[in-house]
This record gives C-alpha cells, sequence and structure tokens, in this order.
C-alpha cells in the first residue's frame, strides 16, 4: 500500500516528520517498508535569472537567452513566447532527466550553444501548462533549488499490511491510525451533490440472484458525462499511489477505491442490456473477454455481473470489455458492492488475474461502505465530467451484516499483556479508532466493533487492539521466573552433541536442510525402513513445489548442499547432518516414525595436492573410516560391515555398499551414491555417503571407559599373506582373529590386497601385519613365530585358505 503524505494530510492535520510518522505506524503493526520522495528528480534543477534576451540569428521564433543560475552565467536557446528580460524561471543544466525521459545535453540548436534549458510546469511534471515556461512570482535567488524555491515536499510510504487489516487499504484508513497516534481528529470528506428530478429506477436495475456470494450491492446513475482527460490534482493523486490516469471517469473510480478502500466499477449504461444488472454465477458461460483484450475460461461457480443478456464483469475481479468507459460514454452506472471473499480469491487465482479491486475484496471490505463511497464517486462526476446524478441510490441488500459486539474483561486483558491499564484508558484507546465501548459493570466493557473492522470477533482481538494503540514498547519487560534446580539434558540432547563434536573433530561441516523436500527427491530414499516402502507424507498446504513431501532420509539435503557448494567452485567437501526423518505408518490418521538421523557426505579430495605427494580422491573407504571412529567414539561394541546385495541397492551403488550392523542389529548403510540419484540431483562428482539410525543404535553406545596399563616391553610385527575366495570379506578374517585370537595380539592392520597374475581366478591374495606384544615380559623370536604359525593354521582351517608358495 502506497501512502501520499501530502494526500494523507488531507484528512488529518499532522506536522510530524515523516520518520517519526513511518516509526509511529510501524509501532502500531503497519510496517514501513520504504520512504520515497516524491520530488527527488528534482534534484539539479534550480532558479535561475533571465540575464537577457536576444532573436535567434537563423529562427524566427526562438530566442538567445543569458541565465545567471548563481554560480555562472549560461547561454540557453529558448522558444517559449513568454521569456522575458529579468523573469525567475526554472533552469535544468545537461545531465538532467525530465519526468519524459528526456535528458539535457549540451547542444547547438541551428549553430548556437544552448547549455540547459528553461522549463514549463507540464515539461517538470508540475501542472498542464504547456504555454510557456514558468514564471517564479517570489523573490528567490539565483542558484536556489526549485524543490526548496516552491516548497515541493511530499513522500510517499510504502506500508506492508498484514492480511487481516484490509480496512487500511485507503487513505481514509490510514489517516485514522495516524490520527490515533497523534492524538489529531481525523476529517472525512464532505459527500454533497445536486441530483436530477428522474429517480434511478427510471434507468436501471439489480438482481442479486446468488445472495451468499453478493451481500450487497448498491449503483448510482450519472447522466451527461464528458469522457476526457483528468484534471492535473486527480492525476497526481493516482501518481503518487502508483496508479496510471485513463480518463475522468475510470480515474474517479480508481481515485474513491484508495480513498475509502472500496473498489468501483463504471459501466457504459448504454451498453447494459435491458439497462440491467443481474449478478449471479457462470453456469454454462465459457467463456469472457476482460478489459486487458484477453479470453478467460470461466468455471461455472465463478460469480459474474451481467446485463440481461450477457455477463459484462467478473465480480470483484474485473470488468468486460463489452460495458467499458469510452470516449462516446454518455451515461455512467456505478458499482459499489460487497462480495464474499473466499469466492473473488478462488476466482482471482484461477483466472490468474490480480487486480487491486480482488486485492481488496478477497480481504473484506466494508460492507457499510458502499453506498457512501458511490456517492463520493457520483460526486466527484458531478463536478469533473459535467455529469447529472440521477436521484436515489439502487441500494440492494439481501444479507445485512450484524453489528459485532465483543465483551472483555479489563482484568484479564491486562494479565494477558501484563499491562495496568485502567478501564478508562482502554476505551480511550478503542475509540480512537472508530471502536465504541461501554462499561458493563467495574470489570467488563462491551465494544461493539465498527463495520469496517471484519478482522475483529473475540476478546484476544481486542486485547491485540489495545497493545498496538498503547505501544509493544510501553509494555514493561519481564522475565518469567526460572528454577534454581538446574535440569539434565535429555538423553538424545546430549548423544546429538557427541555426535556433533565427534563429527567436527574428523573435519566435517555441519549443514541444516529443510524437513520439506520434493517428491522426486525423496524417491527410495527410505532404506533404513524396517516397515517396507510408502509414500512420504505429503504436506498439506507446501510453500512451493520443491517443498510438498516430508524427508524420509537426510541425504537428499547433503546432495542439494553439495549440489549449491560445486555451482561455487567447492570441490572437496566433507558434511553431516543430525535431524529427524519421517516415515509413514499404515493407518490414514495415524502419527508417523520420526527417528533421529545423522548422515554424512564426502566427495573431492581426500588428500590434496602438496609438493610431498599427489592428490587423492576420496573413495567408499574414507567414508567408512568416519563411520567406524565415529561408532567407535559413541562407545559401540561388536559393529561390523556386510555387502548389501545388488537388489537393494536402489540409492547406492553395487558393489560399494554395506549393512552397518551393531550387535546383530542393522543399524545404518555407507556406500557409494548410484549414477541414477547423482543424476537427479544433477551431479557430474561421485558422492560417498552414509546414514545412521541414531534412534535404533542408541542402546549399543555407551559411555563407559576402560583404561589399561600400557606396556613397558617392546612389540613385535609379523605378516601374513593368505589366499582366499573372491568373496571372502576381509572384516570376517579381522573378527575372527580379533575374537578368537592370542590375548598378545595389540593390533591388525590389512597391508595389501592383489588379484591377478600368479593368483588362481576367483580367488583374492590377503595380506595382514599383525603386531604381538606382552605386558609381562619381551617377547622372543621362537615364541613369537610359534604363536603365528599357529594363528596360520586357524585361518587356513576356518576360510578354506591357502599359504603362497
Amino acid at each position: 500500500m502506497q501512502v501520499s503524505l501530502s494526500w494523507l494530510k488531507e484528512y488529518v492535520p499532522i506536522d510530524l516528520p515523516v520518520s517519526e510518522i513511518a516509526e509511529a505506524l510501524t509501532m502500531t503493526g503497519f510496517e514501513v517498508e520504504r520512504i520515497v520522495d516524491r520530488y527527488a528528480y528534482l534534484a539539479g534543477a534550480v532558479i535561475g535569472r533571465v540575464d537577457s534576451v536576444e532573436p535567434h540569428p537563423d529562427s524566427d521564433h526562438l530566442t538567445v537567452c543569458r541565465v545567471d543560475a548563481g554560480d555562472r552565467m549560461l547561454p540557453v536557446v529558448c522558444g517559449a513566447p513568454n521569456v522575458k528580460k529579468d523573469m525567475l524561471t526554472v533552469l535544468v543544466t545537461p545531465g538532467f532527466v525530465l519526468p519524459g525521459g528526456m535528458a539535457i545535453k549540451k547542444s547547438k540548436i541551428r549553430g548556437v550553444v544552448s547549455e540547459g534549458m528553461l522549463c514549463s510546469r507540464a515539461e517538470l511534471g508540475l501542472g498542464d501548462d504547456h504555454g510557456g515556461i514558468m514564471e517564479i512570482d517570489q523573490s528567490v535567488a539565483p542558484g536556489t533549488p526549485v524543490t526548496e524555491a516552491l516548497s515541493l515536499s511530499d513522500y510517499v510510504l510504502e506500508i506492508n499490511l498484514t492480511p487481516n487489516r484490509p480496512d487500511c487499504l485507503s487513505i481514509i484508513g490510514v489517516a485514522r491510525e495516524v490520527a490515533a497516534f497523534s492524538g489529531q481528529k481525523m476529517t472525512m470528506p464532505r459527500v454533497e451533490f445536486p441530483e436530477g428530478e428522474t429517480d434511478v429506477e427510471s434507468y436501471a436495475a439489480v438482481d442479486i440472484q446468488d445472495p451468499e456470494l453478493c451481500t450487497r450491492y448498491a449503483a448510482r446513475v450519472v447522466l451527461n458525462v464528458t469522457v476526457k482527460e483528468s484534471p492535473f490534482w486527480l492525476r497526481d493523486r493516482l501518481l503518487s499511489v502508483g496508479l496510471k490516469p485513463i480518463n475522468n471517469v475510470v480515474d474517479i473510480t480508481n481515485f474513491v477505491m484508495m480513498e475509502t478502500g472500496q473498489p468501483l466499477h463504471a459501466f457504459d449504461l448504454d451498453r447494459l442490456a435491458g439497462n440491467r444488472i443481474v449478478v449471479r454465477r457462470a453456469g454454462q458461460v465459457p467463456s469472457f473477454t476482460t478489459l486487458d483484450d484477453k479470453e478467460r475460461r470461466l468455471s461455472p461457480e465463478m460469480l459474474m455481473i451481467c446485463d440481461a443478456e450477457k455477463p459484462v464483469a467478473v465480480a470483484g475481479v474485473m470488468g468486460g470489455l463489452n460495458s467499458e468507459i469510452s470516449s462516446g460514454t454518455a451515461r455512467v452506472l456505478i458499482e459499489s458492492a460487497c462480495f464474499y471473499p473466499t469466492s473473488v480469491r478462488k476466482t482471482s487465482k484461477v483466472l490468474n488475474i490480480s487486480s487491486d479491486a480482488a486485492y481488496r475484496f478477497e480481504r473484506g471490505v466494508d460492507p457499510l461502505g458502499t453506498v457512501r463511497a458511490a456517492d463520493r464517486a457520483a460526486q466527484l462526476m458531478s463536478e469533473l465530467a459535467g455529469g447529472t446524478v440521477a436521484r436515489g441510490v439502487i441500494d440492494n441488500h439481501p444479507k445485512p451484516a450484524a453489528e459485532k459486539t465483543v465483551t472483555v474483561s479489563t482484568e484479564a486483558i491486562n494479565r494477558r499483556l501484563g499491562t495496568a491499564l485502567s478501564r478508562d484508558e482502554m476505551a480511550g484507546l478503542l475509540e480512537s479508532v472508530a471502536f465504541i465501548a461501554r462499561q458493563t459493570d467495574r470489570d467488563q466493557l462491551d465494544v461493539r466493533v465498527p463495520s469496517f473492522r471484519v478482522d475483529v470477533d473475540r476478546p484476544e482481538d481486542i486485547s491485540e487492539e489495545i497493545a498496538r494503540l498503547w505501544g509493544y514498547n510501553r509494555i514493561p519487560v519481564t522475565f518469567p521466573a526460572i528454577s534454581s534446580d538446574s535440569g539434565t539434558p535429555s538423553l538424545m540432547f546430549d548423544l546429538k552433541g557427541r555426535i556433533r563434536e565427534i563429527m567436527t573433530g574428523f573435519g566435517f561441516a555441519e549443514v541444516v536442510s529443510y524437513s520439506f523436500i520434493s517428491d522426486n527427491a525423496c524417491a527410495g530414499m527410505d532404506f533404513l525402513q524396517t516397515t517396507g516402502r510408502v509414500d512420504p507424507i505429503s504436506v498439506l498446504n507446501p510453500l512451493a513445489a520443491d517443498q510438498s513431501v516430508m524427508r524420509t532420509s537426510l541425504i537428499p539435503g547433503l546432495l542439494m548442499t553439495m549440489r549449491h557448494n560445486l555451482s561455487q567452485q567447492i570441490n572437496d567437501m566433507m558434511l553431516f547432518e543430525t535431524g529427524r526423518v519421517f516415515w509413514k505408518k499404515d493407518g490414514g490418521d495415524v502419527l508417523p516414525e520420526e527417528p533421529e538421523m545423522v548422515a554424512a557426505l564426502l566427495t573431492g579430495a581426500a588428500r590434496r595436492r602438496s609438493w610431498r605427494r599427489p592428490e587423492e580422491a576420496s573413495d567408499f573407504f574414507d567414508i567408512k573410516g568416519a563411520l567406524e571412529c565415529l561408532l567407535k567414539g559413541l562407545g559401540a561394541t561388536s559393529c561390523s560391515f556386510t555387502a548389501m546385495p545388488a537388489e537393494k541397492c536402489d540409492v547406492t551403488r553395487a558393489g560399494h555398499t554395506a549393512r552397518v550392523i551393531v550387535q546383530g542389529v542393522e543399524v545404518g548403510v555407507v556406500g557409494e551414491a548410484s549414477r541414477g540419484v547423482l543424476e537427479r540431483f544433477d551431479l557430474k562428482r561421485p558422492a560417498f555417503i552414509f546414514e545412521l539410525n541414531v534412534s535404533t543404535a542408541r542402546p549399543f553406545f555407551s559411555d563407559y571407559r576402560e583404561a589399561r596399563v600400557l606396556s613397558r616391553f617392546p612389540s613385535v610385527a609379523r605378516d601374513i599373506t593368505i589366499i582366499v575366495d573372491h568373496g571372502t570379506e576381509s572384516e570376517k578374517i579381522l573378527n575372527f582373529l580379533e575374537e578368537g585370537g592370542d590375548n598378545l595380539i595389540e593390533n591388525i592392520d590389512v597391508l595389501d590386497v592383489y588379484e591377478g597374475g600368479a593368483i588362481p581366478s576367483g580367488k583374492k591374495s590377503l595380506s595382514f601385519r599383525i603386531v604381538y606384544r606382552s605386558q609381562e615380559a619381551t617377547l622372543k623370536d621362537e615364541f613369537v613365530n610359534r604363536v603365528h604359525a599357529g594363528i596360520a593354521d586357524r585361518l587356513v582351517r576356518a576360510f578354506s585358505a591357502e599359504l603362497p608358495v
């Protein structure tokens, strides 16, 4: 909503600085987003004094003037007939841009240099006079800025209104609020005009066939109008609030809409069949051409304004091309109606029409303001279009609006707001914005709600009014009582803190993504569900198409973060996220399962290139190692990884995916993202991911730590190589050695995996390094060799292995 300060002052006398007005409006609930100086475009225009006027040597209608600009004399070629010596006028110099878009340049006009321009009112956008340059009557020094010399000051406030305040979609509505906080009295425009002798029913009739969607329809008829350009003041008012002038009749309807908040429409009465208005639904009418010359496809339930034969307007949204005001219009029917907001909102959305009228109707207009708005428009058409107003007004009102009275308790309001206002103070605040408050007993007030406040129905609404009018900044700040007993955080909260500490310690960066994602991104991302694959939970009223369902995995958020970073030339990433996912349960209204998860993503270089070593790309084992260390840091024991069957690898790459098992329970998945997933997220680089169900794994985590005395004796290392079947997992061998091995084994590492060459087909060579250490004595080579040979024999028997020759 744009509000011109000069227009506002026509209704409420206020001399506060515009910044204070903006701050006061913001504090009462109307956020002022921007303040625009309407005359900022005149910066650079100054008062000039014509020092001399000489005929142009090569023209009989041009003159060559020397103009005193205050700091210098400038030659100016001028064609105005009223220019004369010692005249004060407006001078613009090279670089200035006129409202019409013409830029002033230093130029030669028929051989004579001109370094500026002397301007008329019309050229400066200050009036209609094209006949000559402006003549400044008062004594002003040359070089004085025009805005200062002519006291040109008008600011436009751009106000961001909440949907529940349609009453302030008008200058009068904002003026009412300004009057309330400034203590001034608001003056409504006087509506008086002569009427003709013939009654309005002789010229037109109104029939409302759908009173549910049109609760009131008022109409005025103006005869013998002359359609022409509006006077400057009317055009200027519309331009100040961002509306384009069209002609005097249409401009008047727009002016009254901006003044009162009531949308109006002007019909050419002679183009209405039967001189009749019928308000009904579209029914079988398939299409309609609106004022913007576009054919609109209609739905049967849309409310239309029709004449005796055909539709002439989409009710509350836009008029039709077949009844618009033209230069030949002589008789005008003024429509001022009250339409059901939901109907207008649906129609506007389906037809994809966003109009100023629909913007107001779909929020609700004053049901008692229709006749006054029609009268105001008729008054202006009588004055500005030379029309004669037919006697009386058609006011078809099938569903009168009920008067609303809300009973409130002053004690309850003070308790709710944290204030100590008296009953009289509350009544005064409410009455400043046209409420009527009447005392019923010592504590209660009966508050009669004005008809234009369609948003007020309950005691809570009255409390809000009192709070904003009193001033949120005046309500004392209090702090809630906080018990001195310190509570302990929840176990899950503490666990998530430990996960963050461990992951950031590994060098991973935490991300936070939306719980709402697109259905496409969510597809298949439910591989940790134990109930089987189901459709994700849809959001009833999504904010956007890419936020239509609840996430079933944290992986999509990490992949979208990866895509965004790649677009910023960040190629190496270590990301993780903790949070809930949402799995639908069987049964329509059953609340979903919401397990806590942790997921991570690794891509790019695991080790960057330096002078010491080449760059090393990330792979499956890097992300698996991070997960192993996370589980170890959380105190999980008996952890293992088993290959995921290829038929289950929808999201990850077959052969490069493992299930995460803790104490026999599957708690997660780790692997490389599949090609299909990468293409879905438009990723050109491999990504390695894991996701862990923290809710399932939590019972296996422990804070228990066991300290052991470090041995003071040296270690002894031995290597062993065995040949096993290609499908044998090295982890099974490691677990076998750790669980059934000698208590002298301190550590086991996989040194090498080799296939081909001398190794038989279907086999592979695995090399391990085993570190032995005793807590009691230094180990002798002979003893270590015997232990090591025994371990080799057990491996051969357990895994049908062979020792290399």
